[in-house]
């Protein structure tokens, strides 16, 4: 009986597998909307892509790897290039290309799909919304299939994918942490007028402070290991450029007309946009190809050791997990909210959830599930949601290869200094974008920016 009781309950769930995302709701967890379950069910498969991916480039296994049947085998077409080369050392590095390119196709399907898809009656919102089982195996059948690539220029082609996405997905976090760091002030500012306390006052201050503290101890970090007294001339302008035009954007954010037009800008915001500004010149800095100036540069050649002369290092350094970290924090940002600023909504084309009919019906039933709180229209962009998702996932790609590809002579795995400007320049992008979130209300006096 209780055998008989498990497959019931096995077939209960592969049904729900193959249906709608409602089923997939624990009976433990409260009711939700029926589109929020769907996005972090699809950032549930760009996780587990990038876990593929994390585990792939591990050392033990990338050695392992070379038993996948053709995938290092020959070698007469290694990364691109053709020659007779040990790609041993390569593994790792194909296997993450092939996953992000996997991951990419996948989420590009759907993209595609979902155009113009106005409400949950139009057909393919079921197809949004359900059908996980298939669309797993979907994701397996993209990765089977991506690793049976022949080398050839894709590897080589698909770096240069792989910078265009991680630039733009770079602008959609910078995007994002500008509109987290507005509704904190506002939140904060508001429950001091409120409430009539100074301790929100003081949160903010020190809260603030502690941003610039780091980020000024940072910079002096970065002078003394990227810099050197003769040479090293690139490191030192990138973070004097941007060590000065952080330090503009904080007076801008405190001008006085900045502050009547937005009475809830401050130096908060700034802070923390100086922070990440840091962080993005740190992991620019920490792809310089000059050993010199950059004491984490990491080395590998063909045999998957290092240089005689190198120590012995790995694909992990501190600027790839911290972006690790900040890419799952603003891929789940993306899957489970929306902002409280409409011209946030209206650029990232989502918009305020609706509570729809099945809120009352789910909290009269008693029921735990996912409601569809989309007939009269989607609470966001379907198919800009799958962009995004792609955009990270390339992102993520070139986060774990640490922006790396072969030299010339296909011996060692080099940092270019495309990496370093792709990053640089999208931090000079989110200060521009930050800025104008400042004085946009000046220069647009018919827009509504409350």
């Amino acid at each position: 009986m209780g055998a008989c009781l498990g497959v019931c309950s096995l077939l209960s769930c592969v049904s729900c597998l193959c249906g709608s995302a409602p089923c997939l709701l624990c009976g433990c967890c409260p009711s939700a909307r029926n589109s929020t379950v769907s996005r972090l069910l699809f950032t549930f498969f760009l996780f587990l892509g990038t876990l593929v991916s994390i585990i792939m480039i591990i050392p033990g296994v990338e050695k392992e790897l070379h038993k996948l049947p053709g995938f290092c085998e020959g070698s007469g077409e290694v990364l691109g290039v053709q020659a007779h080369v040990d790609c041993s050392g390569f593994l790792g590095h194909k296997a993450v290309y092939r996953m992000g390119f996997a991951m990419a196709a996948f989420f590009f399907f759907f993209a595609a799909l979902m155009v113009c898809v106005r409400s949950s009656k139009d057909p393919r919102a079921a197809v949004q919304n359900g059908f996980w089982f298939f669309k797993f195996l979907l994701l397996v059948g993209l990765t089977v299939g991506a690793f049976y690539i022949p080398d050839g220029s894709f590897t080589a082609a698909w770096f240069y994918f792989g910078v265009v996405g991680s630039f733009l997905f770079i602008l959609i976090q910078l995007i994002l942490l500008i509109d987290f760091a507005h509704s904190w002030s506002q939140l904060w500012l508001r429950n001091a007028n409120e409430s009539n306390a100074k301790g929100w006052y003081a949160a903010l201050c020190a809260v603030t402070f502690v941003f610039y503290a780091a980020s000024i101890a940072a910079i002096a970090l970065l002078y003394v290991y990227y810099t050197k007294p003769q040479g090293c001339t690139e490191g030192k302008v990138l973070i004097s450029i941007n060590l000065i035009l952080c330090v503009v954007v904080s007076a801008v954010s405190i001008l006085p007309k900045i502050q009547d037009a937005q009475p809830h800008s401050g130096l908060l915001q700034a802070s923390l946009i100086t922070l990440y500004t840091i962080f993005i010149t740190w992991s620019a800095l920490a792809n310089v190809p000059t050993q010199e100036c950059n004491p984490t540069l990491l080395l590998r050649n063909s045999t998957g050791s290092v240089g005689s002369t190198q120590p012995m290092t790995t694909w992990w350094d501190a600027p790839s997990i911290v972006g690790l970290v900040i890419f799952t924090l603003c891929t789940l940002f993306i899957s489970i909210r929306s902002s409280d600023h409409a011209q946030v909504n209206k650029l990232m084309l989502t918009e305020e959830s609706r509570a729809g009919g099945g809120t009352e019906a789910a909290a009269e039933s008693g029921v735990h599930r996912a409601y569809d709180n989309e007939q009269e229209g989607v609470t966001y962009s379907y198919s800009f949601f799958h962009l995004c998702l792609l955009l990270a996932s390339l992102y993520i790609m070139m986060t774990l290869t640490n922006w790396y590809r072969p030299d010339d002579s296909l011996l060692v795995l080099h940092s270019p200094w495309t990496a370093v400007w792709v990053k640089i320049s999208s931090s000079w992008a989110g200060l521009l974008v930050y800025v104008w979130t400042l004085v946009a209300p000046l220069v647009l006096l018919d827009r509504d920016f409350s």
